[in-house]
């Protein structure tokens, strides 16, 4: 099998509290008895994009199993470049592909600059033409992006979501390799379906985001009290997906009910 750890939403901006729980989940993940075979996080790395708050994920972030990145709404595409990828600055969208033994992991750049809303552009759909036709034609293929492409009953969010979807749903519809979806910028852990495939929204590290029969907007939206959690999905033998969600506890393991 093949394990990918999912964070999201980190959300670094320079104050301690976001830092100390993505590091928490970063340990949880390090002292599992089966390590992930690979981490992704799905985007809204940052807060504002922020070169300083790069500095911040960089270290935060760092493992002995590759990490792969995709920007969010909340992030600058050219710090993301130089800061964590070490590549020069540039405003194009950031693509990237990723094997993992038999998987293929296409991470798509769904940010608008400047924009709270998504959009898969020209460049970034020709982009994903090519990965898939370099994919090869027998293995599992998960496509990840920062904004869900389907309502996800979220006052907050929904109306800032990926637009055009449909466009992406002929692909996925389209090509028997891709076995899920996976997306970001909800902040809550969701299982749903998008064009007949498995679409799973991580949960974020920082804050907990509400469906729309418990917030009521602006009030009461964001909830800062939960401990992080993450997405851990499996890819098995027969190339099916299943999720766990997680939460990390900041007080730790204990492995006797409290008194």
């Amino acid at each position: 099998m093949i394990l990918a750890a999912q964070l999201s939403d980190t959300h670094f901006d320079l104050t301690a509290r976001n830092v100390e729980r993505v590091e928490a989940v970063m340990a949880y993940l390090a002292d599992l008895p089966r390590r992930p075979d690979v981490i992704l996080v799905t985007g809204d790395i940052t807060d504002s994009g922020k070169p300083e708050q790069y500095a911040e994920a960089r270290l935060a972030l760092r493992a002995d199993i590759p990490v792969h990145v995709l920007p969010g709404n909340h992030d600058d595409r050219a710090a993301l470049r130089t800061e964590l990828l070490g590549e020069p600055a540039s405003s194009a969208p950031v693509n990237s592909a990723h094997r993992i033994g038999p998987l293929t992991v296409l991470m798509l750049d769904s940010s608008i600059p400047g924009e709270p809303s998504g959009l898969l552009d020209e460049d970034t759909y020709a982009w994903l033409r090519r990965a898939l036709a370099e994919a090869p034609p027998d293995g599992p293929i998960l496509l990840a992006l920062h904004h869900p492409p389907k309502p996800l009953y979220s006052p907050v969010v929904d109306v800032i979501a990926l637009a055009d979807p449909g466009r992406l749903a002929a692909i996925v519809a389209g090509d028997s390799r891709i076995i899920g979806v996976l997306t970001g910028h909800a902040h809550s852990p969701i299982a749903t379906t998008f064009a007949g495939k498995p679409m799973i929204t991580a949960p974020s590290t920082a804050s907990v985001l509400g469906g729309e029969w418990e917030v009521t907007p602006p009030h009461r939206v964001m909830d800062y009290a939960p401990d992080p959690a993450i997405a851990l999905h499996v890819i098995d033998d027969d190339y099916t997906l299943t999720t766990h969600f997680r939460t990390v506890a900041m007080g730790g393991w204990l492995s006797e009910p409290p008194a």
